[in-house]
């Protein structure tokens, strides 16, 4: 799977990041799907009729995808933004504002767990023939979106930043868990100290 050399220098080049936005960035197989969903949970105080009712890529659009772009450059306010993209190929212009990053880790070999049952089955890229194959590809970054290592390493030299928020997918398992055991409900599992990293999320997101 690629991007157009082309696409991508426009989105680096003339895509416009807002002070107002928030940017979900994660490498893939990471948990940006869920990353999302809570986001938008959290900014609905809870109220899922928003997510029932619009699509999760118009919600949150893929910057680096055609649609996601035409949809971005078109809407007015506050956006969230979603991304797999490299810090060195993310728009200038997110550089020189104000928006709000959240970054999702995970668990490398969980990463690479995932992604060789994920790439396995898609038809628009080559498929692994076997896990100790994927095991090459992925320690070599010769994979969808490239390395891991890469990718994090270069997004964590911003860590440092008080607009950039590391969430890790270990941390989010709690929320699944607490939900199902009826421990919390949607509308306080924000409020400090029943949830500490949402809680931190939903801090972030309103300072």
């Amino acid at each position: 799977m690629e991007f157009p050399s082309e696409h991508l220098r426009e989105v680096q080049e003339d895509f416009i990041i807002k002070d107002e936005d928030v940017l979900l960035l994660t490498y893939p197989q990471s948990g940006m799907n869920w990353l999302m969903e809570t986001v938008c949970l959290i900014h609905s105080k809870g109220d899922p009729k928003w997510i029932q009712s619009v699509p999760i890529g118009e919600r949150s659009p893929w910057v680096e995808a055609f649609s996601g772009y035409n949809l971005l450059k078109d809407k007015e306010g506050p956006r969230f933004i979603t991304s797999h993209l490299f810090v060195q190929l993310f728009p200038r212009s997110f550089f020189k504002s104000k928006a709000k990053v959240i970054y999702l880790i995970r668990n490398p070999r969980d990463v690479l767990v995932s992604g060789y049952f994920f790439w396995r089955i898609a038809k628009f890229v080559k498929r692994p023939q076997s896990l100790e194959q994927y095991f090459e590809w992925f320690v070599e970054g010769n994979v969808v979106f490239g390395s891991w290592f890469d990718h994090t390493w270069g997004w964590m030299s911003m860590r440092n930043k008080e607009n950039f928020l590391i969430l890790s997918y270990e941390e989010m398992k709690w929320v699944t868990i607490a939900l199902r055991v009826n421990t919390l409900s949607l509308t306080t599992i924000c409020t400090p100290p029943t949830f500490p990293p949402l809680a931190c999320v939903s801090h972030f997101l309103k300072a």
